[in-house]
């Protein structure tokens, strides 16, 4: 037996458009993050989800809503699952950050564990916050089937922490609007990766 952890992206956002760095601004879903999320939930209707956990935010709670709509189910929202808060980044473009910030942009880039961006949170924090109320919800619905809705530096710090990896490789991992990532924790604690950052539901929604 395992417990399964469907761990979702929230769909795409005007800031998204923008190449706005979002952070913990409550920036809503645009029409096509919308549809993002319910090409998702018609892709994940004939999964079993036993339970869905959202990040407080906006733009993931409406995306968890709208797949929860599919089992119905309730949404429980978690302070702990929110974005990461990116301090005097939030609300500029990623040019911007790139011409104001020129070298920290580079650490934040390249080793984000050493990236000190003021009145942001630190890389290691979001994932210690994330990590231990995933343990502590696995430990709840222990050989169930659960999803979380989050965002991605948040979903990057989780999967490598669940993972048992170094911050190191959060570059390396990438996250897409309403990507979903599938991951098997065994009884004996192991966690096994079963799917990354898959988008195969909005190929079929363009045909």
């Amino acid at each position: 037996m395992s417990t399964r952890l469907f761990i979702v992206r929230h769909g795409e956002t005007s800031w998204n458009k923008l190449k706005k760095i979002q952070g913990i601004s409550n920036v809503d879903l645009t029409d096509e993050g919308v549809k993002q999320a319910y090409l998702l939930s018609q892709r994940l209707k004939h999964e079993k989800i036993d339970v869905i956990f959202s990040s407080d935010l906006d733009r993931a709670y409406k995306t968890a809503s709208l797949i929860a709509k599919e089992f119905d189910l309730d949404v429980i929202k978690l302070q702990e699952f929110r974005e990461i808060s990116f301090g005097v980044w939030e609300g500029l473009t990623i040019d911007e950050i790139e011409k104001l910030y020129k070298d920290l942009y580079h650490t934040w880039r390249t080793n984000p564990s050493e990236a000190i961006i003021d009145g942001a949170e630190k890389l290691e924090a979001v994932q210690k916050r994330i990590l231990s109320m995933t343990y502590k919800i696995v430990e709840q619905y222990k050989n169930k089937n659960i999803l979380i809705v989050s965002h991605a530096t948040s979903i990057k710090a989780l999967i490598l922490g669940l993972l048992n990896l170094d911050l190191s490789f959060y570059p390396k991992i990438r996250q897409d609007n309403t990507a979903l990532n599938i991951i098997d924790i065994k009884d004996d604690g192991k966690c096994v990766l079963v799917l990354l950052n898959d988008t195969c539901h909005l190929r079929s929604g363009n045909n």
